[in-house]
């Protein structure tokens, strides 16, 4: 750690001598109208190729050569393009403000260099969704939902039917780091994955990465989402909120003190239990229960200055099922719940006009439970049985990071991060009065992982420039200790002023893992770390692509091809289950670590994305083509197989066109090849009992018969797991929004249809006998038919929304 610094020190020092004729321009850029900080935001000098861009906290730093005049560029989508000529003779902070605007008609906008411009970007496999876009994309059941969306992404893939979990070039849904405000989110859905958590209300940006990650990124597989929080309006009291079928929401954000402190708190919860009590109580002859989500965000923030900011913010949320039912002699109750609590103190020191760094103290809690109660009375003796079960995850972190800007050439990050994990895989208690308590515990586990990396971005020439960095990843697991290096490189070479290759390459290691029944991310789901039995998880991937801009379109195109393979990719064992209950003879012989198997996995592909951001039409066309294989030792005989969302063909059609500035028309049309399932086969009849009847065959005609040997059990052939396919998904998705404004607010009405055309889509397969006919109409037995389940047909939504 020491010596780390001591370089870091020693290349500020070196680049303050080297740039002695030059002068370094610093400031931060927000929102007008609410002092809002822009992330992303391109601050360049126009026909030239020198830029950068602001931080996370919207500070930016550019040196340039000593000069009487510089004209200094600031553009960022969905907001009007700010220039300011500046004299160059010393340092100087330069604050700027950029107005938002819905623009209506085609913008094409000259010497444009921005992050925006695909060729431009050193980072490749990278994907930034504006806010904006997503609240007019087709909504289902009127919630928009951030998680969905990404769905629509080339290189993601969706899990069923209305699931919101996501699976980046061949991973699963533990694979992908999703942080909000630096706080890691383990269980990022509602409604049994229905629904994400985040609130698009209280989002200030979304971004996703699949690959080429940066080195201050560490500890999944396969992704990173990133979410940032807005702070909170500055200088007014705004608000919106809006309501559908199933969920209502209300944010609310203003000053605490004008152009100093801020605040902002966002809510969200259904009401699906009110709707549905008074129906399970007439069915149930006065029984209880239902089902409801809630979220809750705030946010407060202070300005101390030009050199020090603190931010406190936090997101609570929960899902409960429940039910009670009540007769003369008996109480039946029972539940599920499940929940995260994340909290992060942030605070951003501004060292000089070249180096910025920010502290930030994170707390992260999922917690699961599954209860049932019964009690009875009988013969005067009442008897009680209670079930509970939980497992959950908490983590308490720390990271420190820094930004340095030496010069135009050099952008410098380093840091590190230290986070201690205290996992719970389970623990259960079975309390009866006939037989006293039985309580069956896994001990906590604690664990600290830690992280230190440094990356450059650099420019050494006009038609190259390149990301290249260095990750020390550390993990404490009982008596073992795992140190890894993970290098990172981006690079991209520009063969023309709107076209570049890229390419990059990555090694990333996983030190918890999910184990999951399902795969499809269920809050059953159990969260465990690394031990000496089970390795880490570790991939390495590299890419290649082509990025081109045609900028009088305002159409950017990636064309990108890929290979991952991963390793000590862990899954339970045949018939394995996360809930440990065998009674307490096994109480003490149970660990979840000898109920899982290691294997590994690869995947490969290609990705295409035609995207437009501004503009009267804007959207995108995505499409991937990809092999995903595992291979466990105990897992299908050793042989390798497709996991269940492995898809050969995706392809999404995302448009949203202003047809004036009241109405809004939008579309989408998803197209996936169907999963691999494991189904049977083919079925015969087997013995029933182990034992066979004793039979003299020397006797002449001995009496055989199959009740004799207890034929009569049906027994099903499998075959290699996950080795048929589902029938295709496609879906057309259709919404229009008018929008009006008021005297004092904006509404929107809102009318969108799930699935327009009616596709039966499979949420899964069971088989059912029915009896057959000859030509005659007589019976002719029975035949076994495969059944598809579909679960949304049709789904018209109605929903309202309103600003103010």
């Amino acid at each position: 750690m020491k010596h780390f610094f001591f370089w870091a020190v020693v290349l500020l020092c070196a680049s303050q001598g080297i740039a002695q004729k030059r002068y370094t321009v610093s400031g931060f850029v927000r929102e007008t109208g609410s002092q809002e900080l822009l992330i992303g935001v391109n601050v360049y000098v126009p026909n030239t190729t020198i830029g950068t861009s602001t931080n996370t906290y919207g500070f930016y730093s550019i040196t340039l050569p000593a000069t009487d005049s510089v004209t200094l560029a600031f553009s960022f989508v969905g907001y009007g393009t700010e220039s300011q000529k500046l004299t160059l003779n010393k340092n100087q902070e330069f604050n700027v403000s950029l107005v938002p605007g819905r623009v209506l008609e085609e913008v094409v906008v000259s010497e444009r260099r921005t992050s925006d411009r695909v060729s431009d970007n050193v980072q490749m496999s990278q994907i930034e969704i504006p806010i904006s876009q997503i609240k007019k994309i087709p909504a289902f059941l009127g919630e928009k939902d951030v998680m969905r969306v990404l769905q629509l992404m080339p290189g993601v893939q969706k899990g069923s039917e209305g699931q919101t979990g996501i699976y980046v070039r061949g991973g699963g849904p533990d694979q992908n780091l999703i942080i909000l405000d630096d706080a890691v989110v383990y269980n990022a859905s509602h409604l049994f994955g229905f629904f994400s958590v985040f609130n698009g209300d209280a989002l200030k940006s979304v971004e996703l990465t699949k690959g080429g990650f940066p080195a201050r990124f560490g500890g999944r597989l396969s992704s990173v989402v990133e979410l940032n929080m807005k702070e909170g309006n500055k200088e007014k009291l705004h608000g919106e909120g809006g309501g559908g079928i199933i969920a209502s929401r209300l944010t609310l954000e203003g000053p605490l003190i004008k152009n100093k402190a801020s605040f902002l708190v966002s809510g969200r919860r259904t009401y699906l239990d009110l709707l549905a009590r008074p129906i399970i109580a007439a069915q149930s002859d006065g029984g209880t229960g239902g089902y409801y989500f809630y979220d809750l965000n705030a946010k407060v923030n202070y300005d101390f200055g030009r050199k020090d900011k603190l931010y406190l913010s936090g997101y609570f949320g929960q899902d409960r099922f429940f039910f009670r039912d009540k007769s003369a002699n008996s109480t039946n109750e029972g539940g599920l719940n499940w929940g995260n609590a994340t909290g992060t103190l942030r605070w951003n020191h501004l060292f000089n006009e070249k180096l910025f760094s920010n502290a930030s103290l994170i707390f992260s809690n999922y917690k699961f439970q599954i209860y049932a109660k019964d009690a009875f009375t009988s013969n005067n003796r009442q008897s009680e049985f209670e079930l509970r079960y939980t497992s959950g995850v908490r983590d308490l972190g720390f990271k420190y990071d820094f930004d340095f800007f030496p010069n135009p050439e050099h952008a410098l990050r380093f840091g590190f991060s230290s986070t201690f994990h205290r996992f719970t895989p389970s623990a259960i208690v079975v309390r009866d009065t006939d037989i006293n308590e039985f309580k069956q515990e896994i001990e906590a586990i604690n664990n600290v992982e830690s992280g230190l990396y440094v990356e450059d971005t650099w420019k050494p020439n006009k038609w190259l420039k390149m990301n290249a960095g260095l990750r020390l990843s550390h993990f404490t697991a009982e008596n073992t200790t795992y140190l890894r290096p993970e290098p990172r490189l981006s690079v991209a070479a520009t063969l023309r002023p709107d076209l570049s290759v890229k390419g990059s390459y990555a090694i990333m290691n996983q030190y918890i893992h999910l184990l999951s029944n399902t795969g499809i991310g269920l809050p059953t789901d159990l969260w465990v770390p690394s031990t000496a039995k089970i390795s880490p998880q570790q991939s390495s991937q590299v890419a290649l692509g082509i990025a081109k801009d045609f900028d009088k379109r305002g159409l950017a195109l990636t064309v990108e091809g890929y290979y991952k393979t991963m390793n000590n990719i862990v899954n339970y064992k045949e018939g394995a289950s996360f809930l440990l209950i065998e009674g307490p003879e096994g109480a003490d012989k149970i660990r979840w670590d000898d109920n899982v198997t290691s294997g590994r996995g690869w995947s490969y592909g290609a990705e295409v994305l035609l995207q437009k951001k501004t503009g009267r039409l804007s959207g995108w066309v995505g499409y991937t083509l990809s092999w995903t294989q595992w291979q466990f030792p105990e897992l299908n005989f050793g042989q390798t197989f497709f996991p269940r969302y492995d898809r050969r063909h995706d392809i999404s059609v995302v448009g949203i066109y202003e047809l004036s500035k009241r109405i809004t028309l939008s579309g989408t049309w998803v197209y996936g090849t169907g999963n691999a399932l494991t189904l049977p086969q083919s079925s015969y009849t087997g013995l029933q009992n182990a034992t066979l009847p004793q039979i003299n065959f020397n006797q002449p005609n001995p009496a055989l018969s199959a009740s004799a040997f207890g034929f009569g059990r049906t027994v099903n052939d499998y075959g290699p797991k996950n080795s048929f396919r589902a029938e295709p998904y496609h879906r057309f998705d259709l919404s229009l929004q008018f929008h009006k404004k008021k005297r004092r607010h904006e509404r929107t009405w809102e009318l969108s249809v799930y699935n327009l055309y009616n596709r039966r889509n499979p949420f899964f397969y069971n088989f059912t006998t029915r009896e057959t006919f000859d030509a005659n109409g007589r019976p002719n037995g029975n035949e076994t038919v495969l059944r598809r389940i579909s679960i949304f047909p049709i789904v018209p939504t109605l929903s309202y929304n309103f600003s103010f």
